[in-house]
């Protein structure tokens, strides 16, 4: 599966991957009325790139992933944090505890999660009135525009999957997808964007965590990461920026959900 392609390569997934916006941490917090002995549940962690920030609050975490090594490399990063763990399992098959959670969080991996268990399943995790936190992350077009669009030629010519003449979108364009949340109660949204400057070695550590480019053979995969480092080099300076658009989406936990 694609998302067993993480677990290959978590200490670079650590360095590599972005940490989440703290007006995007602080938003959370600030819903949930986080703090010690807030019971919170996040699911798929990778090794910890919400997960840290979470901790800091003093909240009793405990985070499931699928990816041992993922974990592992999670745990090292929690070990300032005593009321924080981390255990191996698959959502979907992991057995839920008797006491329920306050929150359950998951960032950008929701999509990886059985669309038939997900949602249902959250609901059971949660006391009555307790709160859903899903994250996602969107690449949207901004930052250094001319090399994203040249950059495409490059995924047209190495990757046959992609699809002609793609382009990013504007940050307007991207819609906000609550369909499976719609029967929970209060439900909101909260958006952020910024921008990240990349050396670039460092853009392509970045695409080495992406399931899509591990999942390339070595050839087309080291032919696309090859054009890519050449246009950097040669028309960017060694440097470019990407734009990223987080969405903070919550919602309450329905009386019924718990029976389903």
């Amino acid at each position: 599966m694609l998302r067993d392609t993480f677990n290959e390569a978590a200490e670079l997934y650590d360095r590599a991957r972005p940490r989440y916006p703290r007006a995007l941490v602080e938003e959370l917090a600030g819903q949930v009325g986080l703090g010690p002995g807030t019971r919170v549940l996040e699911i798929a962690p990778g090794t910890g790139q919400l997960t840290v920030p979470l901790a800091d609050s003093g909240c009793h975490l405990t985070a499931v992933e699928l990816g041992p090594a993922l974990a592992e490399v999670a745990r090292r990063n929690l070990r300032p944090f005593p009321h924080a763990r981390v255990e191996v399992a698959d959502f979907e098959q992991w057995p839920l505890p008797v006491e329920p959670f306050d929150l359950v969080v998951c960032a950008t991996a929701f999509h990886w999660l059985d669309p038939a268990v997900r949602v249902p399943k959250v609901g059971r995790a949660l006391r009555p009135g307790g709160m859903f936190a899903l994250v996602t992350t969107e690449h949207v077009r901004g930052g250094t525009v001319d090399f994203f669009a040249r950059a495409q030629e490059c995924y047209e010519r190495w990757d046959p999957a992609t699809p002609p003449g793609l382009r990013l979108q504007d940050e307007a364009e991207i819609v906000t997808d609550t369909g499976e949340l719609a029967e929970w109660d209060g439900l909101r949204s909260y958006r952020c964007t910024r921008e990240v400057t990349y050396t670039t070695q460092e853009y392509i550590d970045v695409l080495l965590t992406y399931s899509g480019h591990r999942a390339l053979d070595a050839a087309s995969r080291e032919g696309l990461l090859g054009c890519i480092r050449d246009l950097i080099d040669t028309r960017h300076g060694g440097r470019i920026t990407k734009c990223y658009l987080h969405e903070l989406i919550t919602a309450r936990r329905p009386a019924e959900a718990a029976g389903h």
